[in-house]
């Protein structure tokens, strides 16, 4: 079992969602909790590589592994995502 923690912008991104995505973003963390055995998780290559992301329809989670810590850096529409 990972110990799961969100960053600042992670925390502010989560808080800014509308309830129902809210709710499936909440999934996809205690999802993460299992690592490394959660599902659905791709490495991120370039820039990014040594992150993974998680998606819930047009909603991502980008996260980095440290030890048994996860710590989630960003949660946020797909949109400008991985651009910013």
């Amino acid at each position: 079992m990972a110990m799961v923690k969100l960053s600042r912008e992670a925390a502010n991104g989560l808080e800014a969602l509308s309830s129902p995505i809210h709710g499936r973003v909440l999934k996809l963390l205690a999802r993460l909790e299992a690592w490394p055995n959660a599902s659905g998780a791709k490495p991120l290559r370039g820039e990014l590589a040594g992150r993974y992301r998680l998606r819930t329809g047009d909603y991502r989670v980008q996260f980095h592994v440290a030890g048994d810590v996860v710590i989630v850096e960003r949660i946020g529409h797909r949109d400008g995502f991985y651009g910013e």
